[in-house]
C-alpha cells in the first residue's frame, strides 16, 4: 500500500459519535477482568474498511496488543507512533502488533511476541484478559485485538525502525464517546467516500484502525 495521499487532520469533523462514558467502574483493573471473564452479548461496530474488505477478499492473520497500563492515576492505553519512512501506515499512531508468523501458536501469541519486537514491553508484564472480534483493515488484514494488563514497572524500548515514539491516552478519555469523532475521505476518481473515526489527543492523531478497535472496546465496555 502506498503511503497516504491525504491528510487526515486536515479533514473536517463530520459529526462526534456522542454516546455516554464507560461506567468508572469498568475502568478498573477489576472491571476489566470481570467484564471479560463474563462477556455480555453485544455487536461489533461495522466499518467502511470492514465492508471493503468482506466481499470474498483474502485476508492476512494478524494481531494487536491493546495494553492497558495500571498507573495509580488510573488505567492507560500504550500506544506507539510509527516511523515516517515506513512503506505502510508511516507516521501513523498505532498499537504494538502486526502479521502473525508460522511460529505464532495462536494470536494472542502474535500480539506478545509483537510487543515485545516493537517496544520491548516482556510478556512477564502482562496479563492476557481477553480478545475483541476480528478487524478486517482496508489493507487486507484480519486483525485479532488482544486486550492485557500491563503491570509496571516496565522499561519500554522502541524499534527504531518501526517506532517513532511510545506514548499513552488515559482509558477514560478513549471511553468516553464524546472523544469520538467522525471525518469522511472523498475517494479518488469519484468511486464513492470512506467514514473514519478519530480521536485526537494532546498532538497525537489516532484515527482509523486503530480507532476503529478502540471504538470496540468501547462498546465492548458499555454493554
Amino acid at each position: 500500500m502506498a503511503k497516504l495521499q491525504f491528510d487526515p487532520k486536515a479533514l473536517p469533523v463530520d459529526s462526534y459519535a456522542g454516546e455516554s462514558a464507560v461506567l468508572s467502574g469498568r475502568l478498573t483493573m477489576e472491571g476489566l477482568r470481570a467484564h471479560f471473564a463474563s462477556p455480555p452479548l453485544w455487536q461489533p461496530e461495522v466499518t467502511d474498511e470492514h465492508r471493503q474488505r468482506e466481499a470474498g477478499a483474502k485476508h492476512t492473520p494478524a494481531s494487536v496488543l491493546m495494553p492497558v497500563v495500571v498507573r495509580p492515576q488510573g488505567l492507560t492505553m500504550l500506544l506507539t507512533q510509527r516511523t515516517d519512512h515506513l512503506t505502510h501506515h508511516s507516521g501513523q499512531v498505532s498499537l504494538p502488533g502486526g502479521r502473525a508468523e508460522a511460529e505464532d501458536a495462536s494470536a494472542i501469541e502474535t500480539a506478545l511476541r509483537e510487543a515485545e519486537e516493537e517496544v520491548g514491553l516482556q510478556r512477564k508484564h502482562v496479563e492476557v484478559v481477553g480478545t475483541l472480534p476480528d478487524y478486517f483493515t482496508g489493507t487486507g488484514y484480519r486483525v485479532t485485538p488482544v486486550v492485557g494488563l500491563v503491570h509496571p514497572p516496565i522499561d519500554l524500548v522502541a524499534d527504531p525502525f518501526e517506532v517513532a515514539e511510545i506514548f499513552e491516552v488515559p482509558l477514560a478519555f478513549l471511553m468516553d464517546g464524546m472523544n469520538h469523532q467522525r471525518r469522511t475521505l472523498e475517494l479518488p476518481g469519484g468511486s464513492g467516500q470512506r467514514t473514519f473515526y478519530a480521536m485526537p489527543y494532546d498532538r497525537f492523531f489516532i484515527w482509523g484502525a486503530t480507532a476503529g478497535m478502540l471504538r470496540n472496546l468501547f462498546h465492548f465496555l458499555r454493554t
